[in-house]
């Protein structure tokens, strides 16, 4: 799942931001290489709650700096359904 986890979360990121897609890697901190602000991070995260039907407001979004961190949580989450 975690490839696909990763590729849905880049795809997110890529049609909110209008970034191209090959700079993001797991690695990427969201607000300072991806140029998202705090704004651009609540949406995300909403979209992405509804992309794969979970709450991450249980986890603390102030720890997820990365896209990897991102697509952890996204993983641990969907496993726990």
């Amino acid at each position: 799942m975690f490839e696909n986890t990763f590729d849905t979360v880049r795809n997110a990121f890529v049609d909110h931001l209008g970034i191209d897609p090959e700079i993001i890697t797991l690695e990427s901190l969201i607000l300072d290489d991806l140029g998202a602000d705090s704004l651009d991070a609540v949406e995300l995260i909403m979209t992405l709650e509804e992309l794969f039907d979970i709450s991450i407001d249980e986890v603390g979004i102030e720890d997820l700096l990365t896209i990897g961190d991102v697509v952890r949580v996204i993983d641990e989450l969907v496993s726990l359904k």
